[in-house]
């Protein structure tokens, strides 16, 4: 409970913040994935047949849980770098809280809450937008706003331990263009899987993304088998779990006095 108590004062700080700053994110936390789902729903899949490969139904369908997955990680990532090394070295006010009681295992549980809301909140939005615009196949992509959350935490947390290693900021350009950039393309949001090359496919496999969009769109459409859907939230779990055990190990290390 103390634990929870002190992380809460740390996100509290952050969201202090956020109230008074948060047109400076609206464009890309929130208009930015709306945009998008125009121009590829609207736009490019007007284009597009509906058939048995994209499981019957409208590509706007088709696309939208992928969507607020794919948006999630997108997300997860611009709040897990700069953001994070920022605090760091820049405003410095991670230090500043463990001048406080507050401990380094403390501020990155707090650094997680806050990404998690900030997931939650675009994924709420996105999926009232999608509904708004016809682009929900049903009540099931309600589904799709915690799966988008939890798949990019498994994504957030790993490399927001990574962010507290590093002194930098040149290496999150390899993350955007070598890491974010495939997954956003090519781990079924836009087109299924089975259309790539077999020996790309256990990268794929490999990837937070596409357990969740697994998840969302098994969810969405009624088509998600019990033992699948546990082993992709087990993977994701373990991400969550693996990434926070070493956040606790760099921000202790880069903290502690």
């Amino acid at each position: 409970m103390q634990t929870l108590r002190a992380s809460w004062f740390a996100f509290e700080k952050t969201w202090t913040w956020y109230r008074r700053n948060w047109r400076a994110t609206a464009v890309s936390g929130f208009l930015t994935p709306v945009l998008f789902l125009l121009a590829l729903g609207l736009g490019f899949g007007s284009q597009v047949q509906s058939t048995a490969l994209i499981g019957g139904v409208p590509y706007l369908q088709y696309l939208a849980p992928a969507l607020v997955v794919v948006t999630a990680v997108q997300g997860a990532t611009f709040e897990s770098t700069f953001p994070v090394m920022s605090q760091f070295m820049w405003q410095k006010s991670f230090i500043a809280m463990v001048a406080t009681p507050i401990t380094p295992a403390q501020v990155l549980y707090a650094q997680m809450m806050w990404v998690g809301s900030q997931l939650l909140l675009r994924a709420i939005v996105f999926v009232g937008v999608a509904a708004a615009l016809g682009a929900a196949a049903g009540p099931g992509i309600l589904l799709a706003i915690p799966v988008a959350t939890l798949a990019g935490l498994a994504f957030s947390a790993p490399l927001v331990a990574y962010s507290a290693t590093l002194d930098k900021p040149d290496a999150f350009n390899n993350i955007f263009r070598f890491v974010l950039m495939p997954m956003t393309l090519f781990t079924g949001a836009f087109f299924p899987v089975s259309q790539l090359p077999d020996w790309l496919l256990p990268v794929v496999w490999l990837t937070p993304a596409w357990h969740g969009i697994e998840l969302a769109r098994g969810a969405t459409f009624g088509t998600l088998d019990l033992l699948p859907a546990l082993g992709h939230l087990a993977y994701l779990g373990a991400l969550v779990a693996v990434g926070i055990a070493l956040g606790v190990k760099h921000f202790h290390r880069r903290l502690a006095v």
